[in-house]
């Protein structure tokens, strides 16, 4: 039986009435009986950059699916991720910074790093071993939540791409790269998830899976396939299937079955996009070619190399070529309170911090009350369109997302 769902949602109470509508009529029979299963949400946290920037899964999405388990009597939950190289080589911890720890908290789960995973040994292409978190293969119930997004290397980041997030380490993620696509599936033909659960509420086009566009879509899907719904995401935001290298492989390997072209081929979703392609600079296209890539790893990943691209001087001569799209900020934010000018939302007849925030804050005026559902994940800073939230603290490593991308956000949302 094929298993495919697109639930319109842009608000917190439009995405968890779908969600938990549409988990309940139509996969609960997939969740187990058992209610003391170890349950891991493995959502993706690709940089420290907020889901409203197109980077991250929604801290909302991932409230709806913590309630619904929560409501369904679930006790051991955990939200798993293993942050990219360059912020593990760093020390940054991305998890903390886009408060999924608080968010956890909030719920009664907890957050793991699987950076720090026991390992559990899979094979890569040409004999290659790699290790991914034991935590994930552990895991009784197992719910991927990637972010809808270009992906300059392979094309698109979804459903298959999102499980590169359970390697272990730098090292593991580097090896994924010898044979990028290939690998991939290699990831997915161990770790297997029960349940995929889609993030295109705001999604990312162009330059992803961190410089590109955020583009609200207003779109949860939700499916059993990641072969399936990498193809239907691909079909909802008009790519180009030639462009997408994993999906391209999943095919070539049967991976994508007649019956899923089939559904896909008959499917109308009652709205397309036309994502803008991932086009990188000429030099980073010359060296991420699939037939000279693994000539830069192997310089990329010695131990000078690694000295040098740490340097703050290389660091920007990298993310200025486009052979880096993370600029990795070690200053912290501090972040003493939030408070909101009331007169500035007189004029504000949407309120879209409402929207916006994912634990029920009671705002604006919650935000001058200290109200204790406030996991300061800043949302509600982030879309007010009239500043009326204001910051007290230290911005720090949040000052390079307002730069990127504060204009657009406060536009899109």
């Amino acid at each position: 039986m094929i298993r495919f769902d697109s639930i319109k949602a842009g608000t917190v109470t439009e995405i968890k009435t779908g969600v938990k509508t549409t988990l309940d009529e139509k996969y609960g029979d997939l969740f187990p009986s058992d209610k003391n299963v170890k349950v891991v949400i493995k959502p993706n946290m690709n940089a420290n950059m907020n889901a409203l920037t197109g980077n991250t899964t929604d801290l909302r999405l991932v409230a709806a699916v913590l309630e619904y388990l929560k409501d369904n009597d679930y006790t051991d939950i955990t939200v798993a991720e293993g942050t990219n190289s360059g912020y593990y080589r760093n020390k940054i911890d991305v998890i903390s910074r886009l408060r999924f720890d608080q968010l956890a908290k909030h719920y009664g789960a907890v957050v793991k790093d699987l950076n720090q995973s026991e390992k559990f040994p899979i094979t890569f292409e040409d004999g290659v071993t790699a290790s991914v978190a034991k935590d994930v293969i552990d895991s009784d119930f197992l719910i991927n939540m990637p972010k809808l997004k270009t992906h300059f290397e392979i094309g698109m980041s979804v459903c298959l791409k999102n499980l590169m997030g359970t390697l272990v380490g730098q090292e593991n993620k580097k090896k994924t790269h010898l044979k990028l696509a290939a690998n991939i599936l290699n990831i997915n033909k161990v770790v297997k998830p029960d349940i995929h659960i889609v993030d295109g509420v705001i999604a990312m086009e162009g330059l992803g899976p961190t410089r590109g566009t955020p583009l609200k879509t207003g779109r949860v899907f939700i499916g059993d396939s990641p072969y399936l719904i990498d193809l239907m995401m691909a079909r909802f935001a008009g790519f180009d299937e030639a462009e997408f290298r994993t999906l391209l492989e999943a095919k070539r390997q049967g991976l994508v079955t007649e019956d899923m072209t089939a559904f896909a081929d008959a499917y109308n979703f009652d709205e397309k996009f036309h994502f803008a392609p991932p086009v990188a600079g000429p030099l980073a296209t010359f060296i991420h070619s699939p037939k000279r890539q693994k000539y830069f790893l192997a310089v990329r990943n010695t131990a000078f190399f690694n000295m040098v691209c740490n340097t703050k001087l290389i660091g920007a001569l990298l993310y200025a070529t486009g052979l880096r799209q993370d600029v990795f900020i070690d200053e912290e934010m501090r972040l003493d309170k939030l408070s909101v000018d009331l007169k500035k939302c007189e004029t504000c007849e949407r309120k879209p911090c409402i929207e916006y925030c994912p634990t029920g804050v009671k705002l604006p005026e919650g935000l001058n009350e200290n109200d204790k559902n406030c996991i300061d994940c800043l949302y509600c800073y982030c879309v007010c369109p009239y500043d009326a939230v204001e910051f007290h603290g230290v911005r720090g490593f949040l000052d390079e997302q307002l730069r990127q991308y504060d204009d657009v956000v406060k536009r899109i949302v």
